[in-house]
């Protein structure tokens, strides 16, 4: 097939039709744009040709920019799989379709461009729906390619029919069902355009069989026409001022910082606002790496397994600067006590999101990229009139919470390894170029606790949705999309086994990750609150593949089984060795089963539905102090 010719700028003028609308940069900076630049990729002119449906929804991807595609074929999206072959895109075949779900997220994350996978009709479709909920809670740009069965039965059950198009509709920006091939190029555009611009997200795009196999006209761009989606940037002058002198005024204010300044690229203008206002940083799970940890503003993570520092900066501060975050309820316990004598401003891309757990003093819809720039200047102006806040006597409070409650962890009494040492060293040895991407657990927590971040893009998780499975092929999908870099799948021995299949797929795609399964031998977050909560009555949370056990399944021949380096650590003497071995290896995907102690717990934490100055450093022990007045 044609790959057409580059676009001159006043052709594509001509063609526009007025639409505004947005662009990704090869960076995947989101950026306002002209109508010329609305359709996402390299933007090149491709003449009327003939072809089907199929070869259409792969020549648009490939108009699209897209380079690299994930997915496992069945019957109703065959015909789109026979134009793939002779396609430019890197497919890889996945062995489960959550999976291919999974590695779209992990693509997208690293590169911030849009992840893409294929699935067929039916179950193939239905497979997908976790990973597209996930990137629905975690604002993941995806598109997800489903087939469908001829439009003549849909409707009347036929064989691998599934509403998929209903089923999602709650967890995406938009869900497509295509039933003319000549709609293929513009759906594809929008999707695209959707679930990249504004608050990122997933965009299904269901195709009917007779669809893909009908004759269409194809050309290239497309005309998007979405008169009812216009994200705004650009945040309100007037706000921005009402913002500033608020941050003029305060004397305990907190930068809080959400995912949303990773989504956004704009971990250096927040630094830049970070350094002029000299305010203390905290950087919930989804923000880890917008802000290095290694800075003197930086207090920690907040929230049920935050450090004291963060979580009490929060409860105590008069003025929560919060940007692209969503006052979640695991950063801010029981809301009615959440920082409760603090005024609020809140900027953010979703207008949803303003003032719908706690309301905002200062709104400001837009994009933090945008917004943060022009807050620096409103504050800048602020303090060249009127003097900066002198914070002296905040920071002496919050210097002594970080030095007397710094995160740390109790050995073991079990002579087993501790989780926290297995995974700060797999940090250290690694530093902080690697990419780490936790499944869902005490190892999340610790992860995200232990690891210094650095960088943005180097932590990956499942934050809102909690996905079991989500370590292993959102690692190998950032692989594909960052292949120079260590990737480590930190996961836990339950959630290893919900899609450890993919390790096929990494050793037959050359895809060489580094898995580290913290083996506590049990479901480990949900044993922690059984312990606690549940007088240590531990109801199926034996999972019986560590120290003492069956070792069901043997971790280290299940890595051999798929073509992997498998490889057991289970005393800290062996701990760096084996971290440096692993990382020798790059020519196949490596596996090491930590054994680890199953009575190590996550802490600090906050207890469901108490307030969070109860935070507990320890079982039973919350910090005193005496509150900065």
């Amino acid at each position: 097939m044609s790959k057409g010719k580059p676009a001159s700028p006043a052709l594509m003028a001509a063609k526009s039709h007025g639409h505004g609308g947005t662009a990704v940069s090869s960076s995947g900076a989101v950026s306002p744009a002209s109508p010329a630049t609305a359709v996402v990729g390299p933007n090149r002119i491709v003449a009327p040709v003939q072809m089907t449906g199929s070869e259409a929804l792969v020549r648009s991807l490939e108009e699209l920019g897209v380079k690299d595609v994930f997915g496992l074929p069945g019957g109703a999206i065959l015909p789109t799989y026979d134009p793939l072959m002779a396609s430019s895109l890197n497919h890889v075949l996945v062995r489960h379709e959550q999976g291919a779900g999974h590695a779209a997220q992990g693509y997208a994350m690293v590169t911030g461009e849009v992840g893409v996978c294929i699935a067929t009709s039916g179950p193939g479709a239905t497979n997908l729906v976790t990973p597209i909920m996930d990137a629905h809670m975690d604002s993941v740009p995806m598109v997800a390619i489903t087939g469908q069965v001829s439009s003549a039965v849909i409707g009347t059950d036929a064989f691998q029919e599934a509403d998929i198009v209903g089923i999602t509709m709650p967890v995406t920006k938009h869900s497509y069902l295509v039933t003319d091939p000549q709609d293929v190029p513009r759906v594809m555009a929008e999707a695209f355009h959707l679930a990249s611009t504004g608050r990122p997200g997933p965009v299904l795009v269901d195709v009917s069989k007779d669809a893909q196999q009908g004759q269409m006209t194809f050309s290239w761009p497309p005309v998007i026409d979405l008169p009812g989606y216009r994200p705004v940037f650009r945040g309100h002058s007037k706000q921005l001022r009402e913002a500033a002198k608020l941050i003029r005024e305060a004397r305990k204010p907190v930068l809080y910082v959400g995912g949303g300044v990773i989504k956004a690229h704009a971990s250096k203008e927040l630094m830049e606002l970070a350094e002029l206002t000299g305010a203390p940083v905290v950087t919930t799970l989804m923000a880890r790496g917008a802000f290095p940890d290694s800075h003197r503003l930086h207090v920690g993570m907040p929230g049920m397994h935050g450090t004291v520092s963060a979580v009490t900066a929060l409860q105590q501060s008069d003025l929560l600067i919060t940007l692209g975050a969503r006052f979640d309820d695991r950063v801010t316990g029981v809301l009615s006590s959440f920082a409760p004598h603090a005024k609020v401003v809140h900027a953010d891309i979703d207008p949803v999101e303003i003032s719908k757990n706690r309301t905002a003093d200062v709104p400001i819809v837009g994009s933090v990229k945008e917004i943060i720039p022009d807050l620096t200047a409103a504050v800048k102006a602020e303090f060249e009139a009127s003097g900066a806040p002198d914070l002296g006597d905040w920071w002496a409070f919050l210097g002594n919470l970080r030095d007397t409650y710094p995160l740390g962890w109790t050995e073991p009494e079990d002579g087993l390894m501790s989780p926290q040492r297995v995974i700060s060293r797999i940090g250290a040895l690694t530093g902080p170029e690697g990419v780490y991407v936790a499944g869902v657990g005490q190892h999340q927590m610790w992860a995200a606790q232990f690891i210094k971040y650095e960088r943005p893009h180097s932590w990956l998780n499942s934050g809102g949705a909690g996905t079991m499975g989500y370590s292993v092929p959102a690692a190998m999908g950032a692989k594909v999309g960052n292949p120079d870099r260590v990737v480590w799948a930190i996961d836990g021995d339950g959630c290893f086994q919900m899609t450890n299949q993919e390790l096929a797929t990494c050793r037959i795609n050359n895809i060489p990750i580094k898995v580290a399964i913290i083996n506590n031998s049990s479901l480990g977050m949900v044993r922690q609150w059984q312990t606690l909560f549940y007088n240590s009555r531990y109801s199926n949370t034996d999972l019986n593949t560590g120290h003492n056990t069956m070792r069901i399944p043997d971790f280290v021949k299940l890595a051999d089984a798929y073509g992997c380096v498998g490889l057991r650590c289970d005393r800290v003497e062996d701990l760096d060795a084996t971290i440096e071995k692993a990382l020798s290896i790059n020519d196949r995907p490596v596996v090491i089963d930590f054994v680890v102690s199953p009575d190590s717990m996550v802490w600090p934490m906050v207890p469901s539905g108490v307030s969070n100055d109860q935070i507990q450093v320890a079982r039973n022990m919350t910090p005193v102090w005496e509150e900065e007045d």
